[in-house]
């Protein structure tokens, strides 16, 4: 993992590439957690997360390679073009 560019706007927590996002209602949530699948399917691999209201909470690891691989490096760099980063 020391290799890993943990990409802009991540961090890693317990061994995953951890984000916490906030949107300014449930639909805009929804909606990107949307995305995101159809982005995920694409490369598959998957994240673990969650959504509460206007709150998404992703966590992406390989639990196949046991840690953060390019794929997962991949997914975070594919969640942040959706947000509209680089």
């Amino acid at each position: 993992m020391s290799d890993v560019v943990v990409p802009p706007g991540w961090e890693v927590v317990d061994g995953r590439l951890h984000r916490d996002l906030e949107f300014p209602d449930f639909a805009d949530a929804f909606a990107f957690m949307t995305r995101v699948a159809f982005a995920a399917e694409k490369l598959d691999h998957h994240p673990d997360w969650s959504n509460s209201w206007n709150r998404v909470t992703i966590d992406i690891v390989s639990h196949a390679a046991g840690g953060i691989t390019d794929r997962c490096v991949a997914l975070a760099a594919e969640v942040n073009a959706i947000l509209g980063e680089r």
